[in-house]
């Protein structure tokens, strides 16, 4: 039966059913089940979704209740797509719809709950009364036969009008992107939509006051914290947990991270030592973003801002994507000023079926934000570990997907990432922008060295700074070599052997300065 014609007679006398949107139930009156329509109603009332969702959840429960009693006839078998975030909103949901169906004996107390990150070979869906299908990026991870059979066998269930509720899960991307490509799917059977919402800054404000004490004159500091750091694409039951748990251990309301102008940060980037290709590349970029957005009438494409970085440990590669996410949160691109830094490690599990969700989870965790990827080269698949592809893959996703809302950036040697791209087109042509990162000169190494020691309140005699300038042209071609970091391992060291060579001295020139038998190389791991 096509339900949407269906739809179309009885739209009207299924929305006019007498409706109870508050059941009020007076202690004599309480039978199972207006007790039990009252429950689910004060539930509903409780959701952080929107009014018409709320009125249909009712509507709903209450055709099934009418059904129960015989005074409708007419079954329909609901088929429900439930666009959420938040993982209490959607378990509350089902929880509300599979008691209904249940007491009311609408539907059979068997549930089935499908992942699209672990599609089994076959699904018998008929021997089920309630079918959650959540996961939703899982699907694109699998091939295109797999993708297409799974397709295939729902819509030969939904086409039986079994004694089922059915409901697709996930937030607003991941139900759209699901949908795409199976628009009929979607337009012949799923004649019902839930939107959940977040709260307001009241709401969490309110909540975090009654589930911990804040002394009177924290109030107001806790309610400028939450105006400050929290926004609707946040998990707010995550946040709020979070502060909660927080103030709770505390005794404090946490102290929001001091954030930088545009102006402050490219100050802070024209002050490093070298990387001027880099530093053009970045003004340039600034300069396109800002112009799109000025001049909203230019037909300017969407900047792809998903990048690879090229080059030898210690040449600025963390600090400036750390300076790139501070840019880009300034330009209001991405909405939360944070940088996710992972390994392949934090990407790839042990076992069949955990990669996906594994990298996925990290990629939540960077959403509106950048995520940074170092020695991303060695996510090549070189036949032992048949894992990596599955990571790839759910990174090739996300790129696309939500590329309005993640900066992804690869990094790694500039040799072992060129082959890692060339073998992998679907990262290249998701990749907007490639920056190689050149190894330090000497002169500019000499000059990280002596900012480090000016920070700190040292002065460098010359013929330590001659002797260091030996170390590194001594050094550099090494395998190991690692730039910057080589350097700081060297003032490290020199700082400790200072210490030692100073130790029964009193004066303050020879306190604060560092001579050229401070210098330090022992236990420099280098081939």
């Amino acid at each position: 039966m096509n339900t949407k014609d269906y739809f179309k007679d009885i739209y009207k006398d299924f929305f006019e059913i007498e409706s109870q949107p508050k059941i009020e139930v007076k202690e004599e009156s309480k039978k199972g089940p207006n007790e039990e329509m009252a429950l689910l109603f004060s539930k509903i009332d409780n959701l952080y979704v929107s009014d018409e969702s709320k009125e249909l959840l009712k509507k709903i429960i209450e055709y099934m209740r009418k059904y129960h009693e015989k005074i409708e006839t007419n079954y329909i078998p609901f088929r429900i797509v439930l666009k959420c975030n938040n993982s209490v909103i959607k378990d509350t949901i089902i929880d509300i719809l599979f008691d209904a169906g249940t007491y009311f004996e609408y539907i059979s107390n068997k549930k089935k709950e499908v992942s699209l990150y672990k599609l089994e070979k076959e699904y018998n869906y008929n021997d089920y009364g309630f079918l959650l299908i959540h996961s939703l990026n899982g699907l694109g991870l699998e091939e295109d036969k797999t993708n297409k059979k799974f397709i295939h066998d729902l819509t030969d269930f939904l086409k039986l009008d079994s004694k089922a509720i059915t409901l697709v899960s996930g937030n607003n991307e991941e139900v759209n992107s699901f949908f795409l490509g199976n628009e009929d799917l979607k337009n012949n059977y799923f004649d019902f939509e839930l939107e959940g919402i977040n709260p307001d800054v009241q709401d969490i404000y309110n909540d975090v006051i009654n589930s911990v004490k804040v002394d009177d004159e924290k109030q107001v500091e806790l309610l400028d914290y939450i105006t400050g750091t929290y926004n609707s694409d946040l998990d707010y039951v995550e946040y709020k947990n979070d502060l909660i748990k927080y103030v709770s251990f505390n005794k404090e309301v946490p102290k929001m991270k001091e954030e930088k102008t545009i102006d402050e940060v490219f100050r802070d980037l024209n002050e490093l030592v070298g990387l001027e290709k880099v530093k053009k590349v970045l003004h340039e970029l600034v300069d396109v973003i800002s112009l799109k957005e000025k001049a909203s009438d230019l037909k300017i494409k969407d900047i792809n801002l998903h990048m690879v970085f090229l080059g030898n440990p210690g040449t600025g590669k963390t600090t400036i994507a750390r300076m790139i996410s501070e840019i880009l949160y300034n330009l209001n691109y991405v909405k939360e000023n944070k940088l996710i830094e992972v390994s392949v490690k934090d990407l790839v599990a042990e076992y069949v079926g955990q990669t996906a969700p594994k990298t996925m989870a990290v990629i939540e965790k960077a959403m509106n934000g950048v995520l940074f990827i170092d020695e991303a080269y060695t996510l090549a698949d070189r036949g032992d570990n048949s894992y990596n592809g599955e990571a790839i893959a759910t990174l090739i996703q996300a790129m696309e997907n939500y590329r309005d809302k993640l900066v992804v950036i690869f990094a790694g040697y500039t040799k072992e990432m060129q082959t890692f791209l060339d073998s992998n087109s679907g990262i290249t042509s998701r990749i907007g922008y490639t920056l190689h990162f050149d190894d330090y000169t000497t002169d500019e190494l000499i000059k990280i060295f002596l900012g480090m020691t000016k920070k700190a309140g040292f002065e460098v005699e010359e013929d330590a700074i001659d002797y260091l300038r030996e170390i590194i042209d001594k050094y550099r071609n090494m395998k190991n070599f690692g730039n910057a970091r080589f350097v700081r391992n060297i003032y490290e060291k020199t700082v400790v052997r200072h210490a030692s060579n100073v130790k029964n001295k009193k004066q303050k020139k020879v306190l604060k300065t560092i001579t050229k038998d401070d210098i330090n190389i022992d236990n420099l791991i280098l081939e």
